[in-house]
């Protein structure tokens, strides 16, 4: 299979290949949250990366997404993401937020780095404490040579998903090739926006984190943000994304002629992790995409489209007379 060039911008890469841009790593390893399948990876970037992020709506956010905001604020950099499934730690009160803590500093004394650079994150089974002697184990053997395998990170990240979900793209600024990829997890829970979802999205790029976060807020909205399984919405979940500026371009601002492409770029990656979890929602068999025109305004639509799509009448009638088609995902375009 050859990769799908879109335009002479972009360039799709099959998911076979490595979807991790320049100066980045990742791996996955079983450490007995879960009873046999991956439950505990990482992302690591081998310089501080610019990092940005949207998280969920839900009035009570979990432990693990409290000290990531917080770490991120302190100088807008990471160098590593840990993440555990099989446990979510929400609903945990101070010792979850204590456990979070400690998850961060052993696997920030296993790289060397400061707390604030390695953010964390969670998703499983709500109310329960993190199995910690499990974890701590984990932290000091992840790093393992064996352990180092981006699918190995895809798969460590799953709940109830039946697969992994990733893409990656390359674009071209200042006549230098840029990489954006990114790895999902989220089957349901998919509402208003986000919900039970984890996205990871690296790139070579050189980026502030003020202009990452502007790019991703964007294309969040009309990404993640327009998509449904259930109407339910959950206590975890995040897109983050790391920059780590080794693919050499001058630095990406909204002024800069390439930041369109950015974007679209940014906007491709997320839209496919996007789709990719409607498709997969919890006993799904099929995906409906709706497509809003003519409307007044930008808001206008994404109002419209994500009522429709939100809506169990519409759901339910697609499935009129077709009991064997089962169950539906939704995402909206505009």
């Amino acid at each position: 299979m050859v990769p799908l060039k879109l335009n002479d911008e972009m360039i799709i890469l099959e998911k076979e290949r490595p979807t991790l841009p320049k100066g980045f790593k990742a791996g996955g390893m079983h450490c007995g949250i879960k009873r046999k399948r991956l439950d505990l990876g990482y992302l690591v970037s081998e310089v501080p990366a610019a990092a940005a992020g949207v998280y969920t709506t839900n009035t009570f956010q979990a432990a693990p997404l409290i000290v990531t905001q917080k770490s991120i604020a302190v100088e807008k950099k990471v160098s590593a993401i840990l993440v555990n499934s099989g446990n979510a730690n929400a609903c945990t009160g101070e010792q979850g937020l204590l456990d979070a803590y400690e998850m961060q500093k052993e696997f920030a004394k296993e790289l060397g780095v400061e707390n604030h650079l390695v953010a964390v994150t969670s998703t499983g089974v709500i109310g329960e404490l993190l199995p910690m002697d499990c974890i701590k184990t984990g932290i000091k053997q992840l790093l393992q040579t064996e352990h180092e395998d981006e699918n190995k990170f895809m798969q460590a990240i799953l709940t109830t998903d039946t697969c992994t979900k990733n893409i990656a793209v390359e674009i071209e600024i200042d006549g230098k090739r840029v990489k954006i990829g990114g790895a999902a997890k989220g089957s349901g829970m998919i509402h208003p926006n986000m919900a039970t979802m984890l996205a990871f999205i690296t790139t070579d790029a050189n980026i502030e984190q003020d202009e990452l976060l502007l790019a991703l807020r964007e294309v969040t909205n009309r990404t993640f943000n327009m998509i449904t399984v259930d109407g339910d919405t959950s206590t975890n979940d995040m897109v983050l994304v790391m920059a780590n500026g080794l693919a050499g371009n001058d630095k990406l601002t909204d002024s800069h002629p390439d930041w369109d492409t950015f974007v679209s770029g940014l906007k491709y990656v997320c839209e496919s992790l996007a789709k990719q979890i409607a498709r997969d929602g919890e006993g799904a068999t099929k995906l409906i995409e709706v497509q809003v025109n003519g409307a007044a305004n930008t808001e206008d639509a994404r109002a419209i489209g994500k009522s429709i799509i939100s809506s169990n009448l519409v759901k339910t009638a697609s499935l009129w007379n077709r009991p064997e088609l089962g169950k539906n995902c939704v995402s909206c375009r505009i």
